[in-house]
């Protein structure tokens, strides 16, 4: 495959309703997408789904654009290649940014599929025809709020409830959403807002019966979360930190964690994120698939990874409807009774609406051979 074109679009989509985490607050998410056109004639898109701020991570939109514009498009334009190791190969020197790697090679991806005719998830050797979706709730006002949420989701199917904690909104919360709710598929997320320092306030949890603990200490800390680990009996599951198959095998070695969340935007593409599923799947360790409110052609690119065997837990890919009232892919991807049908149709499997692309759409740029 010889890509002649590859274009970059900076989409911004109002939320249903605002989003806050620990570290931030966000009422729109603004996402770029990246379409790439083969000699061929075929054509894929990708989603590079990255925060507009640096407080999840150190890239933004703003730094994925410069680095796909200026360094990751011209490494690839015009260049034959047979697989993604080939595509990958090409910009191999440029280190981190992973979040504006993964856009680019999402939408290779989809143009290989394309082209042999397959569905992404096959391509990826996903097994599964439908997968089980949970959603994430952020830090709400007040109690009630929040139970309002829980029961909403509930009653949609949603099969797990994740609650963003931070100071001031854990344990007491999540004491009374148990209380409230006995039997629930339960976790949290703390999106690094702990030290080592509460330790004993973070035993507090072990009473509530959670299926995990996300990223409770520094974002790019193994160390301290196997000394942490050691001392709860809820399993660590580790996001942040984790960036590679390499770094999920030095934390699993060091005991740092007993769950990985695999973002294919985090770990620089959905190439990475099967080598840390085969990995983890071998080592008896589950997965489960984070999401960044991806619009639906990241969505979609999760919802092909999720079919593999190894994510055994439910995972952030919820229906869209969640979180946009209109999507910028059809048909739309949604989760009737908690679980989304795993396409069968080529490539994404999602076809991206141009003329709503092209209305939401602030900045655009394109590279030609």
């Amino acid at each position: 495959m010889r890509l002649q074109k590859i274009s970059l679009q900076l989409l911004r989509l109002p939320l249903v309703r605002p989003f806050r985490t620990s570290s931030s607050a966000k009422d729109h998410i603004a996402h770029i997408l990246v379409r790439v056109e083969a000699a061929s004639g075929v054509v894929g898109w990708g989603e590079c789904a990255c925060p507009s701020d640096p407080y999840y991570c150190p890239e933004t939109a703003e730094t994925c654009w410069h680095i796909l514009k200026d360094f990751l498009a011209p490494s690839v334009i015009g260049k034959d290649w047979e697989s993604i190791d080939d595509l990958v190969g090409f910009y191999r020197l440029v280190k981190g940014n992973n979040f504006a790697k993964a856009g680019l090679e999402m939408a290779c991806w989809d143009a290989l599929a394309r082209e042999q005719k397959k569905p992404l998830a096959k391509l990826l050797g996903g097994t599964r025809t439908e997968i089980a979706s949970g959603v994430s709730l952020g830090i709400e006002r007040d109690i009630k709020t929040l139970f309002d949420l829980i029961e909403q989701y509930l009653a949609e199917g949603y099969r797990r409830i994740k609650l963003k904690i931070g100071h001031g909104w854990d344990v007491d919360v999540v004491r009374q959403v148990r209380e409230r709710y006995p039997d629930i598929p339960l976790q949290v997320d703390a999106n690094s807002a702990y030290t080592l320092d509460d330790i004993e306030h973070l035993k507090r949890l072990d009473d509530f019966n959670l299926l995990l603990i996300e990223q409770p200490l520094a974002h790019d800390d193994i160390i301290d979360h196997a000394r942490l680990q050691a001392a709860l009996t809820t399993p660590v599951c580790l996001d942040e930190s984790i960036h590679s198959v390499e770094d999920a095998r030095k934390a699993l070695d060091l005991q740092a964690c007993r769950v990985i969340n695999i973002k294919v935007s985090r770990v620089g593409g959905l190439r990475e994120a099967k080598r840390i599923h085969d990995h983890c799947l071998a080592r008896g360790i589950p997965v489960w698939c984070g999401g960044m409110h991806e619009y639906g052609i990241g969505r979609a690119a999760n919802v092909a990874i999720s079919s593999l065997p190894g994510f055994s837990l439910p995972g952030d890919v919820s229906g869209s409807d969640k979180y946009y009232h209109e999507d910028i892919v059809e048909p739309p991807i949604l989760a009737p009774n908690g679980l989304v049908t795993v396409p069968v149709e080529v490539g994404i499997g999602h076809e991206p609406i141009l003329e709503r692309i092209a209305e939401k759409s602030v900045r655009d740029w394109t590279l030609e051979a």
